[in-house]
């Protein structure tokens, strides 16, 4: 004889110590041991020094202090064994070095926090590859080799579990699980894939900027440069689903004079505008998403004792570096070439002080959306300006030519890696 089912006033009950059965296996792999509560994370911010092949972790706030460092080439001599041995490999390697590398090795250009805080994703230009760095030991949980012979710019999708990469000489994005290493997909781009970004919208925009490294920098000579085109994918499948050539627009806008080689870019919170800096521009421009054009230019000032010889900027750069406050109000830029920094306001265009800096390469917010914070490659510091005031009020000492800046969360008691 069958047995009765559960009745309907005792069912609930019955469901319920079910699913809470489940919910221990679930939690706890069926040995009946309390899973491991997550790991408190505190918020701070990762600095990439280029040449020497470190990271530093600052406070992302306040006197923006030093916390810990992260050697980021633990395995450096196993790559340079693997580079030397291949001469393809090697031509490559060098070519980094005396060209975007200003005559040095590039060790870090990018980095990124798992969402869990044990892990910091880096890519490593002269190595051509992306690492997973384990931030308890300081050891290498997975590493991705790019495609051709130069890692670049990154970006993390807005939950925190993917990671694109531009693989520059390929003319590839590559996109991995953060966690793993493993690709999830790929695309195609223009010449020299260069910055990445993720928007709300499920799309990944990736701006190529072609090549930086000759001395072909007049004007009359920028059709050298390559296919530099924005190329917009859905971040799930990968497939373009927009081109931006900035060459039409800039001619429409009557700038046909300037570069279309977009650098660094950043959108308005509500990702309506974009504004973005270009090869040789001592300043930026506004894009208006929807209408697809170019709506207003800023000229900066230049610094009189910039040398007016384009090829002695490095790597086609006048300005380089741009954020943006988190109400949308003011940008900060980089003025690289030019020596400083400064705060501008979005509704006029109108500049605050030129704060004096040395080679300021890269522009972020920092973790209280209080101050922009700029790299100062050529002086080796991080220096904070408010965006309110437009004035430096804070600055801290960092490793070998400091480029990006990106916010990270790391385990709240971490202070540096105990091996490696």
């Amino acid at each position: 004889m069958p047995s009765p089912r559960p009745s309907r006033s005792r069912r609930p009950l019955f469901l319920g110590a079910l699913a809470a059965a489940l919910a221990l296996v679930a939690t706890t792999g069926g040995s009946g041991a309390a899973a491991p509560a997550p790991a408190e994370l505190q918020e701070v911010m990762f600095v990439g020094n280029n040449w020497d092949g470190t990271a530093d972790v600052i406070a992302s706030r306040g006197d923006f202090h030093r916390v810990g460092r992260v050697n980021v080439i633990p395995d450096k001599a196993e790559r340079l064994r693997e580079i030397h041995l291949n001469p393809v490999k090697l031509a490559f390697f060098l070519g980094v070095r005396s060209g975007p590398g200003e005559g040095h090795d590039q060790f870090v250009d990018d980095m990124y926090a798992t969402p869990d805080g044990s892990a910091m994703v880096v890519s490593r230009p002269s190595f051509a590859d992306v690492v997973s760095l384990d931030l308890r030991t300081g050891r290498i949980n997975w590493r991705f080799p790019v495609a051709g012979y130069r890692a670049d710019h990154m970006a993390v999708s807005p939950d925190g579990t993917r990671v694109a990469v531009s693989a520059s000489t390929a003319n590839t994005v590559h996109v991995l699980d953060i966690a793993t290493g493993r690709q999830v997909g790929s695309f195609k781009t223009g010449d020299k894939p260069h910055e990445n970004v993720f928007t709300s919208d499920g799309l990944l925009w990736n701006m190529s900027i072609g090549e930086v490294t000759t001395a072909l920098d007049a004007p009359w000579l920028d059709w050298t440069k390559g296919d530099r085109k924005i190329t917009v994918v859905d971040a799930r499948t990968f497939e373009t689903v927009r081109v931006i050539d900035m060459r039409s627009r800039l001619d429409a806008f009557g700038r046909g004079d300037l570069s279309d080689a977009v650098r660094p870019l950043v959108f308005t919170p509500d990702e309506k505008k974009i504004y973005f800096q270009v090869s040789f521009l001592n300043g930026f421009l506004e894009y208006d998403v929807d209408s697809d054009r170019i709506t207003r230019l800023k000229n900066l000032p230049g610094n009189p004792a910039t040398d007016p010889d384009r090829t002695t900027w490095v790597n086609d750069s006048r300005h380089h570096g741009l954020s943006i406050s988190p109400d949308g109000d003011k940008l900060c830029v980089a003025g690289t070439m030019d020596d400083y920094a400064t705060v501008v306001d979005r509704a006029t265009l109108t500049e605050g002080p030129l704060v004096p800096a040395s080679k300021p390469y890269w522009a972020t917010v920092s973790g209280d959306g209080r101050s922009c914070v700029v790299s100062e490659s050529g002086a080796d510091r991080v220096t904070a300006i408010d965006f309110g005031t437009g004035r430096r009020v804070a600055s801290v000492d960092v490793g070998d030519h400091p480029q990006r800046v990106r916010l990270a969360r790391v385990p709240a008691d971490w202070t540096g890696p105990t091996a490696g």
